[in-house]
C-alpha cells in the first residue's frame, strides 16, 4: 500500500504535471530567445513602480500561473535583493495550475447545485483577480516597512534585437527548467506524501495502534492534528477537523485538498457535493477556498523559497507573512459575508466583526501610511559659495 499509494502516488503527481510544465517552458523559452519577453517587463516597469514592485517582477508573476516553482526560480533576474525578495513572497498569490482543482471543487459549493453557468463561471476569474490584487496590496504594505524601503533598483536591461528562435536554445532552455522541476520538486512531494499517507492510514482503534480503512479516518494521527489545531480556523467559518485536514495536506500539494476531501467527506451515503454542501454556506466555502490559494504554497514551492532567499529568517518570514495574510483575508470574507447574508448569530460573531472591521482599517491605513524613509530618500543638493 505504502509503494502504490505513498511512492507510485507522489512520484506521478510529479510526472502528470511535467507535460504541462514542459508546454508552458516552452512557450516561455520561445518569448524569451526571440527577445519579446524583455520588452514585456520594460513596458511593465512604469506600472509596477506605482506599486514598489520591478519591472521584472512581472515575468515570475506571469510564470505564476503555470507553477509557484519556477515563477520563484525566476526571481534570479532581480538584482535587486529587497525587489527580489518582495517578488518571491508575493508570487505564489497568482493561482497556479495545482489550484485549479481546488477553485472547481469549492467553486462549485460557492454556486450551489441550482446555480447557471452565469452564476458558477464568474469564480475562477475572480480567483485569479483576487491573486492579482493580493500581489499589490501585499507589495505595497511590505514595501513601506523598514526593510523594504527604497525605490526599486533602476531597471537596466539589454533589448536584443527582435530575432527567430533557435530550436536548439530553445529546447536546452526548457529540458534544463523541467528537469529542475522534477528533481526539486518529485523529492520533496515524495517525502511529504509518504508522511501524509502514512498519518492518513494509521492510528488508534479501541486503544491499539493499527493500519485503518477509509471508514476509520476519524481515527487517523491525521484527524487527530486536525481535532488538536482545528479551533485555529474556527474564525474563518470552518473549524472542523476535516476542513483542517484539507487544508494541511493542501501544505504537500494544492491538488491533494481535492483528494482528501473525496476521501474525509465521501464517506456514509451522501455523496462528497452533498456532504460539502451541508458543512460549507456560500461565504464559509469562499474563505476556506481564498485561505488556500493565498497562505504558504506546496512543500516543493517552500524548498524553492527557502532555495532562493538562502536564509533562515527571511525564508520563515516569508511563510508567516502569506499565512497570516491569508488568514486575515479569510477571516474579514467570513464575517462581512455572514453581515451582508444576515447569518450573524450570538456573541461569538458580533466580536468577530468588530476583529474584521479593525483589520480592515489597519489594512487601509498599512495601505496608505507615507514612506517612513521618504525623506532619507531625497537627493541632497549642497550648494558652496
Amino acid at each position: 500500500a505504502v509503494i502504490v499509494d505513498g511512492i507510485i502516488g507522489g512520484v506521478g503527481a510529479v510526472i502528470g504535471f511535467a507535460p504541462q510544465m514542459a508546454i508552458l517552458f516552452l512557450f516561455l523559452s520561445i518569448l524569451e530567445d526571440c527577445g519579446y519577453m524583455v520588452r514585456i517587463a520594460f513596458v511593465m516597469d512604469r506600472v509596477f513602480r506605482y506599486f514598489g514592485l520591478s519591472g521584472k517582477s512581472f515575468i515570475p508573476l506571469l510564470i505564476g500561473s503555470g507553477c509557484g516553482i519556477p515563477a520563484i526560480m525566476a526571481s534570479k533576474t532581480i538584482e535587486q535583493d529587497n525587489d527580489r525578495r518582495l517578488t518571491i513572497m508575493t508570487a505564489t498569490f497568482i493561482p497556479c495550475g495545482a489550484k485549479l482543482p481546488v477553485i472547481a471543487l469549492m467553486g462549485g459549493v460557492i454556486a450551489g447545485e441550482t446555480a447557471g453557468y452565469a452564476e458558477s463561471s464568474f469564480i475562477a476569474p475572480l480567483m485569479y483577480f483576487i491573486g492579482i490584487v493580493a500581489v499589490l496590496v501585499a507589495a505595497i504594505i511590505l514595501k513601506k516597512t523598514k526593510p523594504f524601503s527604497g525605490k526599486p533598483a533602476p531597471f537596466v536591461m539589454e533589448l536584443p534585437a527582435y530575432h527567430i528562435p533557435t530550436v536548439g536554445n530553445v529546447l536546452r532552455s526548457m529540458w534544463e527548467r523541467g528537469w529542475s522541476f522534477i528533481k526539486k520538486a518529485g523529492t520533496i512531494i515524495l517525502l511529504s506524501t509518504i508522511v501524509v499517507w502514512f498519518t492518513s492510514f494509521f492510528g488508534w482503534v479501541d486503544g491499539a495502534f493499527t493500519m485503518l480503512d477509509e471508514s476509520q479516518m476519524d481515527c487517523s494521527i491525521l484527524a487527530n492534528i486536525g481535532k488538536a489545531i482545528c479551533w485555529i480556523f474556527a474564525p474563518l467559518g470552518w473549524g472542523d477537523w476535516q476542513a483542517t485536514v484539507a487544508a494541511v495536506t493542501g501544505l504537500v500539494a494544492k491538488e491533494n485538498i481535492v483528494a482528501t476531501m473525496g476521501i474525509l467527506y465521501g464517506s456514509g451515503d451522501a455523496t462528497v457535493w452533498q456532504t460539502l454542501a451541508s458543512s460549507f454556506t456560500a461565504v464559509t466555502g469562499m474563505s476556506f477556498l481564498v485561505f488556500n490559494l493565498l497562505c504558504a504554497p506546496c512543500f516543493a514551492a517552500m524548498g524553492a523559497i527557502k532555495r532562493e532567499m538562502n536564509n533562515a529568517k527571511w525564508f520563515w518570514f516569508a511563510i508567516g507573512y502569506e499565512c497570516g495574510f491569508a488568514y486575515v483575508i479569510a477571516l474579514m470574507i467570513n464575517y462581512f459575508g455572514k453581515l451582508f447574508t444576515g447569518a450573524l448569530a450570538g456573541a461569538g460573531d458580533i466580536i468577530g466583526l468588530i476583529v474584521a472591521f479593525l483589520l480592515l482599517a489597519a489594512l487601509i491605513y498599512l495601505l496608505v501610511r507615507p514612506y517612513k524613509e521618504s525623506k532619507k530618500l531625497g537627493v541632497k543638493v549642497k550648494v558652496t559659495k
